[in-house]
């Protein structure tokens, strides 16, 4: 079984985001970038099958500006076989996303496609659903626990509002992580190594045949306001006038 992952590069989850001064976006120039979190669970999972015998091969596709070729050696230090990547400087929204990995999904036949349930940049929470969508597969999102069984399907328990919830898919299958997943791996220094020599494959959106211009424009992006200093009360009287009068919350 050939498996797909999806990685993102994005502003490491350590960084203070700041807002650029014309409010266009977060400031990206001369700060810490890293494998989206959520992503990093999924190359662990995938990684984690192939060592059980379940996985033959796994593939680590980034899409993105030049830069995502370090995204994609982190994959490989930690155990993909090797990498896709499909460059491109226009900025990318979910939808665009999804039709770019429905190309190299068409162009590879993977028969589980893993993505992080959401970038922590964005946190759109939709690339996985369209994925699976456009390609009319199995979908399984939230995921914290995967099993895949000998009889084409795969045990999915995902975590709902309610608890937990275990299905059942048949593959191929388009499945989104949860924190809950696993413990990803550090990347050893001698598999940091073997990552510069595995191979990876340079595509264009054009070359998919796939038209990557957003169709929703940012029109500003402001900084939450900040918290004021709590008050201490003498009294639950006191505590109950606040939070009617003042607070208006009750």
């Amino acid at each position: 079984m050939k498996v797909l992952v999806a990685v993102k590069r994005v502003v490491d989850f350590n960084v203070k985001v700041r807002v650029k001064a014309d409010g266009t976006g977060v400031e990206t120039a001369n700060v810490k970038m890293s494998m989206n979190p959520f992503d990093e669970i999924g190359v662990e999972e995938a990684v984690r099958l192939k060592e059980g015998g379940k996985a033959t091969e796994v593939i680590a596709v980034s899409l993105g500006p030049t830069q995502c070729q370090e995204t994609i050696r982190t994959a490989l230090a930690m155990g993909a076989d090797r990498g896709i990547h499909v460059q491109t400087d226009v900025e990318l929204q979910p939808l665009a996303v999804a039709k770019l990995l429905k190309a190299v999904v068409d162009k590879e036949q993977p028969q589980l496609c893993i993505l992080g349930k959401q970038a922590i940049d964005d946190d759109a929470n939709q690339t996985g659903q369209m994925l699976a969508a456009l390609l009319s597969w199995s979908q399984a999102t939230f995921a914290s626990k995967l099993v895949i069984n000998g009889d084409g399907t795969a045990n999915v328990t995902r975590e709902v509002d309610g608890g937990l919830e275990t299905i059942q898919a048949k593959l191929p299958l388009v499945m989104t992580t949860d924190l809950r997943l696993n413990e990803p791996r550090y990347a050893s220094l001698p598999n940091i190594m073997k990552a510069k020599k595995k191979p990876i494959e340079q595509l264009t959106p054009e070359a998919l045949g796939v038209d990557p211009a957003p169709r929703l424009k940012t029109l500003k992006v402001v900084e939450p306001p900040k918290r004021k200093a709590g008050v201490k009360v003498k009294s639950v009287a006191e505590l109950v006038d606040k939070l009617r009068n003042e607070a208006k919350v009750i």
